[in-house]
């Protein structure tokens, strides 16, 4: 997960650096088009996989989560500033608790209820409404932290009945179908320097969802959720020292504010789960 919070950090300066000439739509198709060469490596274990019904049904959904969720993500990086974009990332963990509860069944407790709502308000401290005005850029950070969690909760579930390799390329398979006519209706020829920083953008993004993959499969998520936040810490440091933006401080305590919820929440699942169930010895996936 450390080195997932690296690459993404660097997937996110990157498309800072590409700015906005080329529709963001077009962006994400040629990051996850130029990304399938790295599925290369690994096309006879993907021939010879058998998804079944159930298989195909996750990764396209999975996939349609995350078709939109990269195309408002693509949108956002290019009208506000990276710490901004981080911060609000981090309201994956709490969409995917609402979702768990509305379309997976699972109880909510007054505790958890309460740290969701602290996240929240961690949100407006970050987007001011009233107080400033609000870039559309802050509206698709909305939809990309929903949508993501909606992917994030389905790659939890692939990762524990596929491998990761399998899991990432069918990704960015689903992705680049998914992306394909959202570019088409828009295209903008890019440039050689843009198609350079685009797949250095594929480089990490790929690698990032390996590396997570692979952490979502060897510990439960109360281990590797932690670990994300020093994303915020780097994105600060990265924004001020490359892009001329100067730390925010309703920004950094806006992101504390989540962090500091979401935090809760995950140790409040570790102990309902430690209460609930004592496993055995040979269940830890090391």
């Amino acid at each position: 997960m450390i080195a997932t919070g690296f690459c993404f950090v660097m997937v996110t300066a990157l498309v800072k650096l590409l700015g906005g000439r080329i529709p963001a739509a077009e962006s994400a198709f040629l990051r996850y088009l130029l990304g399938l060469v790295f599925l290369i490596p690994a096309w006879k274990q993907l021939a010879a996989m058998k998804l079944g019904s159930r298989g195909w049904t996750l990764f396209s959904i999975r996939g349609a989560f995350h078709t939109l969720g990269v195309i408002c993500w693509f949108y956002a990086m290019t009208r506000i500033p990276i710490a901004e974009v981080t911060a609000m990332n981090y309201l994956n963990p709490v969409y995917v608790s609402i979702l768990a509860v509305l379309f997976l069944g699972e109880q909510i407790a007054a505790r958890r209820i309460l740290a969701i709502v602290a996240a929240l308000i961690g949100a407006l401290v970050i987007l001011r409404p009233g107080i400033r005005e609000l870039d559309p850029g802050h509206i698709a950070m909305i939809f990309t932290a929903l949508l993501f969690a909606g992917s994030y909760l389905t790659a939890k579930i692939l990762s524990g009945e596929h491998s990761a390799i399998v899991v990432v390329a069918m990704l960015s398979i689903t992705v680049t179908i998914g992306l394909a006519p959202f570019a088409a209706a828009n295209w903008v020829t890019p440039t050689p320097g843009e198609l350079g920083i685009l797949f250095f953008v594929a480089c990490f993004a790929t690698a990032g969802h390996f590396a997570m993959t692979n952490a979502f499969a060897a510990a439960p998520v109360t281990v590797t959720q932690p670990v994300t936040f020093l994303q915020l810490v780097w994105s600060v440091i990265v924004g001020a020292a490359f892009f001329a933006e100067p730390p925010d401080p309703y920004v950094i305590a806006g992101g504390g504010i989540i962090v500091a919820a979401v935090s809760f929440i995950t140790w409040r699942e570790a102990r309902a789960k430690k209460r609930a169930i004592t496993p055995p010895i040979h269940a830890t996936k090391t």
